[in-house]
């Protein structure tokens, strides 16, 4: 640091080690997505019940947002990270153990822990925009993001060959992916807690703390200010600004809340439509790995987009970028991985389009005093969202088709287009 604001050498280290974690950590989120629902329907013998792990590792990452966010707030960024990451590697190994003892139960419990990793992955991108400057927040946010994408890609692709290794060693094959997010999960902690110094969010506290200062006292005494940190550190006292804030906050939830739902709904039982129509594991890998490629990899471009025409606009993007994966999925042959693959591809891209925007709408939008506490709270919401279109999808393919899931899904994403457009058009005025 120099003076009262922060050495961008510190930023670039920070989002280094954020990129690092988050390779590995993109491993070990891959393999719920892949061989959750595959898992669940063997051990349950039941379709309708498949997308239960997705409902519970999300539901899982709702508690462990909260808690996250909290360690976070009181303590700083890095311990909260390190230990959401290091809850999601004990998940990964009583996933393991519950296949090994053929135990619903067990499995069940180990998703709900799993799902702490999920949680610590979004919650990181937060982390990113910590010490950048407001209008290079979403171009922060997004290089987190897209560091998820090799291990993303690469997690899926080895559902297969940890399947084999799954095998030596005497276990089912799908318990296999999780043997790699347990050590992925666990090395991304590592990184976290020995590299992440110092601590963005602890900075920007002080840092922000010392501008305040430095504009007061010279400022009373008739001396020029020195330059305060682009950072807002009060919680506005008039009504009316506190407000704007809450609606802000509320817009870039619901944003992020209705593109968390409908992605997690298609999403989790497109591998279980795959084997019910002939496709093996490395179709239904490849297709996930495609899909996750599309949910991190467009983030330099999102942040940018973001950056250069609002976050309202892309916001938009997100819904009607949504709406076309639930139709081309809808409508796409059974026996086509192409297609099927570019549906989940827009799925995955409009999910990247609400996420970066709906953030940048709340990293703008909330007082950096409160900021962790917030952040947290919409977490859990998207958390929540999601476990409910996992334990959803099921039931509506069981009872509907799947053809049913993916064009209900689209039109649902719709219903944030309202919301942005009434919010755009009180901005103009």
């Amino acid at each position: 640091m120099t003076g009262t604001t922060v050495d961008p050498a510190v930023q670039r280290h920070v989002l280094r080690v954020l990129v690092v974690s988050q390779v590995l950590s993109g491993a070990g989120l891959a393999a719920g997505i892949t061989v959750g629902a595959l898992l669940a329907e063997d051990m349950l013998g039941s379709t309708g019940l498949a997308g239960l792990p997705s409902a519970l590792f999300t539901a899982g990452s709702a508690c462990a947002a909260i808690a996250v966010s909290r360690i976070s707030a009181a303590r700083g960024r890095r311990p909260g990270l390190a230990a959401g990451y290091a809850t999601g590697a004990v998940g990964s190994v009583g996933v393991i153990t519950a296949a090994a003892l053929d135990s619903p139960a067990l499995l069940f419990a180990a998703l709900f822990v799993y799902g702490a990793g999920t949680a610590t992955n979004l919650q990181a991108r937060y982390a990113g925009a910590d010490l950048a400057a407001p209008g290079h927040r979403a171009r922060a946010v997004s290089t987190v993001l897209v560091a998820t994408t090799l291990g993303g890609v690469l997690g899926p692709n080895l559902a297969a060959p940890t399947g084999d290794l799954a095998h030596v060693l005497d276990l089912p094959r799908l318990a296999g992916p999780f043997l790699l997010a347990g050590l992925a999960y666990a090395a991304a902690a590592l990184v976290l807690a020995t590299r992440l110094r110092p601590d963005p969010l602890l900075l920007a506290r002080a840092t922000a703390a010392t501008a305040t200062t430095a504009t007061a006292v010279p400022a009373a005494a008739g001396v020029p200010a020195e330059t305060p940190v682009e950072v807002p550190v009060e919680v506005p006292a008039d009504p009316a600004a506190a407000a704007r804030i809450r609606n802000r906050v509320l817009l870039g939830a619901q944003v992020m809340v209705v593109t968390q739902l409908v992605m997690v709904a298609v999403m989790t039982m497109t591998p279980v439509h795959m084997r019910d129509h002939g496709h093996g594991t490395a179709a239904s890998g490849l297709v996930i790995a495609l899909h996750v490629a599309a949910m991190y990899l467009p983030s330099p471009l999102t942040g940018r987009l973001v950056d250069r025409h609002g976050p309202l606009a892309v916001g938009a993007a997100a819904g009607l970028t949504l709406l076309a994966a639930g139709l081309v999925a809808a409508l796409a042959p059974a026996d086509s991985v192409a297609l099927l693959a570019l549906a989940l591809v827009l799925l995955g891209l409009g999910w990247n389009f609400g996420l970066v925007s709906g953030t940048a709408i709340i990293t703008d939008a909330a007082p950096l005093a409160t900021r962790a506490r917030t952040q947290g709270s919409v977490d859990v919401a998207i958390a929540v969202s999601g476990a409910a279109g996992g334990l959803a999808s099921g039931t509506v393919v069981d009872l509907a088709g799947y053809s049913v899931l993916a064009l209900g899904g689209g039109l649902l994403a719709l219903v944030i287009l309202p919301a942005l457009a009434t919010t755009a058009t009180r901005t103009r005025r």
